[in-house]
């Protein structure tokens, strides 16, 4: 059954916003001519005798990551809502690599000195191929002249079609694999190739390409390759991706996000505020606060989901922002009046980042710590974790736990389980790399907890556990994790489950590898 997507507009994130807008200016003209003639030569659609259909026609300027318009860039974008879904859609999941999926591959090329380099597929979803039947209407303006009433019938996908990712993701996926390549057995999104002794890795987050090699030769066939078979508009050296800033320098590679927190402070009307050396201040207590003065809750929303991105790079603000965000349902001023702490922290500290060091060893290792009944509305314990490959930090998180705990060893216990799951995931992660580990060293400052990992018997006083949680003393017992006490002084993880004073917040975060663009480039 036949399909028709409705209805056109030009849509612009900067100038022009309207299709009579885009139509005067002969730029914006040449701009929609290159977009359909892209549909031709990749045979995306053909002019049928059908009545119904219709697109949208999007506009928009390619910026660099400085915010120059590099060209006018027009995009024809399908009315994806109108899809039905069983008639003109059907399976849409695409798989997106994680953000420490992209870490895990800094981290590893840096240890192996290796190069990366970053590719973008021009009009990627023009290249996916679609099972569905599926009509659009000529673009208002272009129509063609001898069959003014004729729809185009779709053979690939179309920028804004539901199945569009999944059409990509498929027609990647399967040339790549055709050309030998190796699909993660836990990242989808990972693909790796190895060569004698040399190991090529390609990292994809949909039509962005994250690529490299022990051998510098490999690098250069895979981008032949790919233009051979894909229209490439960029082939060039990381340095700018997913709002991230790369430096891959001589000692190391330094990840952070300084162009964002500036436009973040700047869009938030924080950039002339006075700094603050901490985002939290140690005896902050924030609860419900049902008297308290209401808020803009769309503003509060959007500072929320700003700082959350931020966090990709930014893990010294990760407890502050998480604690803020339990609040969204009904922000009043002294929430607001936090979050905007964290933005003052943010002037402070712009350029900070993560430092992933040369000749650091590659071991694995996690810290798992819990602050019990942290949360003041519901007692709960917020559980927070790092995990490290050598001195490269990967992954982290602060979570508030689901259930209420009776004891601090209990919290610990609940964390502990929670960070064995996160070790056991990048475990397996890693041998898609070729690296294989055991007895994987987990610290956890609760030396109750770490017997109780390693003791089967179930007291009195903890057989009111749930079961979920006692999963950790399998894999202590087949020798997956090392789980093992560690002083609270070193207690790494202590950043990502309570307020720290100025000192112990500075020196974890700094243990961490968490340093100023500044002190390195």
């Amino acid at each position: 059954m036949a399909a028709f997507i409705q209805a056109y507009s030009f849509v612009s994130s900067i100038d022009p916003t309207t299709i009579d807008q885009a139509l005067s200016d002969p730029n914006w003209v040449n701009a929609m001519h290159e977009e359909l003639n892209n549909f031709t030569r990749n045979e995306v659609w053909t002019l049928e005798d059908k009545p119904k259909g219709a697109t949208v026609i999007g506009t928009k300027n390619k910026q660099e990551d400085e915010g120059n318009i590099v060209r006018n860039k027009a995009r024809l974008v399908a009315k994806g809502y109108s899809q039905v879904e069983g008639i003109d859609f059907g399976e849409t999941f695409a798989p997106v690599a994680r953000l420490e999926a992209i870490r895990f591959l800094l981290a590893y090329a840096t240890h192996h000195d290796m190069k990366l380099y970053q590719m973008d597929v021009k009009n990627a979803f023009l290249n996916g191929y679609i099972n569905e039947l599926v009509y659009v209407e000529q673009p208002p303006e272009f129509e063609d002249p001898s069959n003014p009433n004729h729809v185009y019938r779709l053979s690939k996908a179309l920028y804004g079609l539901k199945q569009a990712p999944r059409a990509w993701y498929e027609r990647l996926r399967d040339f790549l694999i055709e050309k030998g390549f190796t699909i993660g057995r836990v990242d989808t999104t990972l693909f790796t190739k190895k060569t004698d002794n040399d190991l090529f890795v390609c990292q994809v987050y949909v039509d962005d390409i994250i690529f490299g090699s022990t051998n510098e030769e490999y690098c250069t066939e895979f981008g032949n390759m790919m233009a051979k078979e894909f229209d490439m508009s960029m082939i060039s050296e990381l340095t700018f991706f997913l709002r991230f800033q790369i430096k891959q320098l001589k000692e190391g590679t330094f990840i952070y996000q300084e162009k964002y927190t500036r436009d973040l402070l700047k869009r938030f009307k924080m950039d002339d505020c006075k700094s603050i050396e901490t985002p939290m201040a140690t005896n902050a207590k924030l609860e419900a606060d049902e008297s308290g003065i209401k808020v803009d809750q769309t503003l509060y929303w959007s500072m929320i989901g700003s700082l959350l991105y931020l966090c990709a790079s930014r893990l010294d603000i990760m407890f502050s922002v998480c604690l803020c965000a339990r609040f969204q349902a009904d922000p009043k001023e002294s929430h607001l009046t936090t979050v905007k702490r964290i933005l003052r922290y943010l002037k402070h500290t712009p350029s900070i980042g993560l430092w992933y060091p040369k000749g650091a060893s590659f071991e694995l290792l996690g810290y798992s710590d819990s602050n019990f009944a942290g949360c003041r509305v519901e007692r709960k314990s917020t559980s927070g974790g790092c995990y490290l490959l050598g001195r490269s930090l990967i992954s982290w998180s602060s979570k508030k736990q689901n259930c209420v705990s009776l004891s601090t060893a209990e919290a610990e216990y609940i964390a502990a389980g929670s960070s064995c799951a996160q070790l056991l995931y990048m475990k397996q992660t890693l041998k898609d790399y070729g690296v294989e580990l055991t007895r994987i060293p987990l610290l956890c400052d609760n030396e109750s907890a770490v017997k109780l990992a390693n003791n089967p018997v179930q007291h009195s006083q903890t057989k009111h556990i749930d079961i979920r949680h006692h999963f950790i003393r399998d894999h202590v017992a087949k020798g997956d994790i090392l789980l093992r006490n560690v002083g609270t002084k070193e207690q790494l993880a202590d950043i990502f489950t309570k307020p720290l004073d100025e000192s112990n917040f500075c020196r974890l975060r700094s243990e961490l590898n968490v340093l100023d663009a500044r002190t390195i480039m």
